[in-house]
């Protein structure tokens, strides 16, 4: 399972004119399976995207592909982490 932090790095009306192409990344995510779970900060400094993939390399790719990524409009961190615990409607997730 992986975190991946998006802060942005350049003024929201740059990064607004890339909303809607970032929304088609996103979505095209979610019908893979890859990401579960996406939002922005508050206040509005980045973005935060839950998925799941077999590596860090596959998860690298798919940042890759970001819209925001390739216009130099976001840092990216990236936390990998095996899930431990969760309330019942995530157990299915849980490392191991």
């Amino acid at each position: 399972m992986f975190l991946i932090v998006l802060r942005y790095k350049k003024p929201l009306t740059e990064v607004d004119r890339w909303v809607p192409e970032h929304r088609l990344f996103l979505e095209r995510h979610y019908a893979s399976g890859q990401f579960l779970l996406s939002g922005r900060q508050e206040p509005r400094t980045g973005g935060i995207i839950l998925a799941q993939a077999n590596s860090r390399a596959e998860v690298q790719a798919i940042i890759e592909r970001d819209p925001f990524h390739r216009e130099q409009l976001a840092d990216y961190e990236l936390i990998e982490f095996l899930p431990s615990m969760a309330a019942a409607p995530f157990e299915r997730f849980l490392a191991g």
